[in-house]
């Protein structure tokens, strides 16, 4: 028989889930077309600066993938801290709520929606990290 798996079915599956993950967990903050909340360079009273935009005008491409899994699980407070830097992220950790498949799903999604040049970027990005994790 075909083998299915990684056709364009699959892919196309699992960014429709990815995209109602996403609405039901990240829009709220993210925004629904990924826009983020206004003024996300700048913190807010609150000290903390206010939640980034996915698309391609926030920074999120600029990030390897395991960067981006491990903020989305642990929260911005606690990957910072493992880096010795105390950071007030008002980025929640979503192990409670998500599993790691979910986030996995949910950054393809996010993934999907960035220009050819943004996603070729954030590729190399992860390479790299994946090359400096054996040094």
């Amino acid at each position: 028989g075909i083998s299915r798996e990684g056709s364009l079915l699959d892919v196309a599956v699992e960014l429709v889930a990815g995209e109602a993950l996403y609405a039901g967990t990240c829009a709220a903050c993210h925004g629904a077309n990924l826009e983020g909340q206004a003024d996300w360079r700048s913190p807010g009273e609150d000290g903390r600066l206010p939640a980034p935009p996915h698309d391609e005008t926030g920074h999120t491409w600029h990030h390897a993938d395991q960067v981006l899994f491990d903020y989305t699980k642990l929260g911005g407070r606690e990957v910072m801290a493992a880096q010795g830097m105390e950071f007030d992220s008002g980025m929640p950790g979503f192990s409670g709520q998500l599993s790691d498949q979910e986030i996995w799903t949910i950054l393809a999604y996010i993934r999907s929606t960035w220009p050819e040049r943004a996603r070729a970027a954030q590729a190399a990005r992860t390479e790299a990290s994946f090359a400096n994790e054996g040094s």
